[in-house]
């Protein structure tokens, strides 16, 4: 799919979990839904790092770019170390590593890690990337090009800056679900993961599928592109997913927000 889809699908995900949490008796605080469904949106976006064409390679300038060149050689290379007799060959890694549960697991805790042990700075610095890449999935049209490249980062470092001060507030999600003492905003790998695993969901619905299960092997492949039956299948950027997900995606995620607030 591309990266408006994505963002929309994570976003959506974040608040149906909301509505979910809220139904099982323990809602979460609104300054946690609102992060949390820009954190996976831009969350969303991230398995595409190993494709230098992708929204996330532009989001930073030269430094997204560079770092989208390094990621797809390893996901290649891991690729041809890993691969079973069945498995094509490949000349590069997209669609690959970054698109696994074990890339989503390793990312988000990783995360988590570093938001408990880092300290203040380290929390914006995650809140800012995944508020750039937000704007950038859900904004997609609007924050094209180099010129809005400043505005996007200033709206993302504002954001983040807002967010953490609000969820400081006691009460308002710091220490949500994770209550002990230096456990603080050890959630926030948690929107990471389930943004990249409907990142995987969605491109497995696409013609070329995705290697979700990797390095489970199925058959004779170890990166067996799992995905529903070709009938049912979709091309990136088809009528599809513009004219029917993505308006779906909208309407879950407004029916999962106002469920999550008690709304309905």
């Amino acid at each position: 799919m591309m990266g408006p889809a994505h963002s929309l699908s994570g976003a959506a995900a974040w608040l149906g979990v909301g509505a979910a949490t809220a139904a099982a008796g323990h809602p979460m605080p609104w300054p946690v839904l609102l992060a949390g469904a820009l954190i996976c949106a831009g969350a969303a976006l991230a398995p595409d790092l190993d494709h230098k064409s992708a929204t996330i390679s532009r989001a930073f300038g030269p430094v997204s770019r560079g770092l989208c060149e390094i990621v797809d050689r390893i996901s290649h290379a891991v690729y041809k170390a890993t691969r079973k007799p069945a498995d094509p060959r490949r000349n590069g890694g997209h669609r690959t590593l970054t698109h696994t549960w074990f890339w989503a697991v390793l990312i988000g805790g990783g995360t988590s890690v570093l938001a408990i042990t880092g300290g203040r700075w380290t929390v914006l610095a995650i809140l800012f990337i995944h508020m750039v890449l937000a704007i950038e999935g859900l904004l997609w049209r609007a924050a094209r090009g180099s010129s809005s490249d400043i505005l996007v980062w200033l709206l993302a470092a504002t954001s983040a800056w807002i967010l953490a001060g609000v969820l400081d507030e006691p009460g308002n999600g710091s220490n949500w679900l994770f209550t002990g003492d230096g456990q603080d905003y050890l959630w926030l790998g948690l929107p990471i993961v389930l943004g990249a695993l409907v990142h995987d969901i969605g491109d497995a619905l696409t013609v070329s599928g995705c290697p979700i299960l990797w390095p489970i092997p199925i058959g004779r492949k170890r990166w067996y592109p799992i995905g529903p039956p070709r009938v049912m299948r979709f091309r990136a950027g088809s009528w599809v997913e513009l004219k029917v997900l993505m308006p779906v995606f909208m309407l879950l995620g407004g029916l999962g927000g106002a469920a999550a607030l008690n709304y309905i």
